[in-house]
């Protein structure tokens, strides 16, 4: 099931950024507030780092992100990097919800369709969930209950070069049907 919901999501949002603009932003849709809060206009919302991006079930914040040459021992493949997003994750549901590392696909700064990965914690060819390597790290399955609040890292292997980036969710309904997409844009820093 997880692998069936990973590639419609993959599918919709290639589809989603094949209709952006020019460098993958989009021309319409709901931005920050003065107060950093992000609310989809027009089945679209786009925040940038520190914003709070509000979606049906839960909120989330990308906190901060670097890029680095290894974390934790994971080196990444000739040619890659290692990108290192700090995101928090709330839930704003009535009910318990469980959270998957594939909801949070990054994409970087390019025209190709297939310029986005999921984080190290699923294998991009089977999407296994792999283990976490430390425990700062959000692990690719975990449950939040109602009000629960969780910080962690996400870690994306990227092709080297790239430092403008975004993080996206795509609204999923248990009908199959879809709702509002969010990305956060952001540069990340080397450190």
């Amino acid at each position: 099931m997880k692998k069936l919901i990973s590639i419609a999501a993959a599918l919709a949002l290639s589809l989603t950024l094949a209709s952006c603009g020019a460098g993958g932003t989009p021309s319409t849709g709901g931005t920050a507030d003065s107060s950093g809060n992000v609310h989809a206009e027009d089945g679209y919302g786009e925040g940038r780092i520190a914003d709070t991006v509000h979606t049906y079930f839960f909120d989330y914040t990308v906190n901060s992100a670097h890029m680095a040459k290894e974390y934790e021992g994971y080196l990444p493949a000739e040619g890659n990097e290692l990108l290192v997003a700090e995101v928090t994750v709330k839930n704003t549901s009535t009910s318990s919800i469980e959270m998957y590392d594939t909801d949070f696909q990054v994409q970087w700064n390019s025209d190709d369709e297939e310029a986005f990965c999921y984080p190290i914690t699923t294998d991009p060819e089977t999407f296994e969930e792999l283990p976490p390597l430390t425990d700062e790290q959000l692990p690719g399955t975990y449950p939040l209950s109602v009000d629960e609040e969780v910080t962690g890292l996400l870690v994306y292997e990227v092709p080297a070069g790239n430092r403008d980036f975004s993080i996206s969710y795509l609204e999923q309904f248990d009908d199959n049907s879809e709702g509002d997409t969010f990305f956060v844009f952001f540069t990340a820093e080397d450190q």
